[in-house]
């Protein structure tokens, strides 16, 4: 990690083999680190998630018989990570949306 890059706040989840393949984890890694990098990702890899809040979004991993994804928040000092799960619907369930907000709700206010 070079000194410009942002550190990973981990509020829940975690990204290991298993349960990931170890492909689906090489993937997801690449991926967190161009974010520490400062690289704004976007489809297929990443979506915005506004419905979550402000700078929201959601890493799409596509694993052998799963699809995984990691709810995010870019920060100016930190990529704050809210979930790992994988995703069996179409819709992100409302309880996640809901313990996703929840969890950064209470690191803003610890962040203060």
């Amino acid at each position: 990690m070079q000194k410009r890059d942002k550190p990973l706040v981990w509020m829940h989840g975690e990204v290991k083999t298993p349960p990931f393949s170890l492909e689906a984890r090489l993937e997801a890694g690449f991926l967190l680190r161009q974010l520490q990098a400062g690289e704004n990702l976007s489809l297929p890899h990443s979506r915005p998630m506004p419905n979550i809040g402000r700078r929201c979004h959601e890493l799409r991993i596509q694993d052998e018989s799963v699809t995984w994804r990691i709810i995010y928040r870019t920060d100016p000092d930190a990529i704050v990570i809210l979930d790992v799960f994988d995703k069996k619907t179409n819709k992100t369930p409302k309880s996640v949306i809901s313990t996703c907000k929840s969890r950064l709700k209470s690191y803003d206010h610890e962040d203060r």
